[in-house]
């Protein structure tokens, strides 16, 4: 598959390893030989056990809460733990390493709102930058404009091809009876090109924020009625907004069903029972963030990005264009 003579390495941290095994497994290569664990006191560690002098490496770490042994880390550990796996990458004289973030944590810091807030987006970006990382490939960043907090070179790759490909055999049958819905105005762009494709029509759920993680649905733009619809965002946390939204689609819009896809399934607090209890038939994610351990939901789908990921990588290590797979 690949020719030139710089070797590729691939090694994974400790929030996502079945996915980067996954893309290890699409390119033919084997998973770098790694420990990445924490002291007794929470310190972070990384030792590597194979030289990558010289080697094209990739660091698959989606930077999100996850458990291991049965401990729960959150998602300032798998921070931690990429930022110290490419300092050691680096100061082992890598040729070039690049920051394999599926799922990029913080991303929703990315502005002020108000007085004296920080934008953590940026802050974050400075210090994978700082760390030594050449360039990072991600997915579906919440803002398109945090590529431009980094100084290095940024591919978003994008979920929404996915999901046209699974929803397009889902409802082909009644393709003229569905909708594509944007849970919020905010998510319209996305939610347009991912109709367009789908070749449906659009509605808008207009709703107002009162505070972190909590929304109220105000209205409905378009005409949901006796529809299939398909709820489109970028990620569920606590599922809060999804439910709602789903509701209103249903009481307020007469939708005949609901079905949600989002890239990102960070599924905190009560994210999972409110799924388990809503009117929304299915919600399908990306494996972008691992499922949650032991917690089961017969609503949540998960489909692989690793094929996605796989030729992201191979099209970087042999140098060639990635621009096709953004499409």
């Amino acid at each position: 598959m690949f020719t030139h003579g710089k070797g590729i390495k691939i090694f994974t941290g400790n929030s996502n390893p079945n996915l980067a095994k996954a893309i290890c497994q699409e390119l033919g290569v084997p998973l770098g030989n790694a420990e990445v664990g924490s002291f007794a006191d929470g310190e972070n560690f990384a030792s590597i056990y194979e030289t990558v002098r010289g080697a094209d490496v990739f660091v698959v770490q989606s930077t999100c809460p996850f458990e291991k042994d049965g401990v729960f880390h959150t998602v300032n550990d798998a921070l931690m733990e990429l930022l110290i796996m490419i300092d050691a990458l680096r100061r082992a004289s890598a040729g070039r390493i690049t920051a394999v973030i599926p799922y990029f944590g913080y991303a929703r810091q990315d502005r002020k709102t108000k007085p004296r807030d920080p934008i953590s987006a940026k802050l974050v970006a400075n210090l994978i930058t700082r760390a030594g990382a050449d360039r990072v490939l991600t997915m579906d960043l919440h803002a398109n404009q945090i590529q431009g907090f980094f100084d290095i070179p940024v591919d978003n790759l994008l979920g929404s091809p996915i999901f046209v490909n699974e929803f397009f055999r889902k409802f082909a049958a009644v393709q003229d009876d569905t909708m594509v819905v944007s849970p919020d105005v905010g998510s319209v762009a996305r939610a347009r090109a991912f109709a367009q494709k789908l070749g449906m029509p659009l509605a808008i759920v207009d709703k107002r924020r009162q505070k972190a993680n909590s929304s109220e649905v105000m209205n409905i733009i378009g005409d949901v009625h006796d529809k299939h619809v398909i709820l489109l965002d970028d990620m569920v946390d606590t599922g809060g907004s999804l439910c709602h939204a789903a509701k209103a689609l249903v009481d307020i819009g007469k939708a005949k069903s609901v079905t949600a896809c989002a890239s990102h399934g960070l599924l905190s607090g009560p994210a999972i029972q409110r799924i388990t209890d809503s009117v929304i038939d299915e919600v399908v994610f990306l494996d972008t963030i691992p499922p949650k351990t032991g917690a089961k939901c017969d609503k949540i789908r998960y489909i692989s990005v690793a094929h996605l990921f796989a030729e992201a990588i191979s099209h970087i290590y042999e140098e060639t264009s990635v621009s096709r797979l953004f499409s």
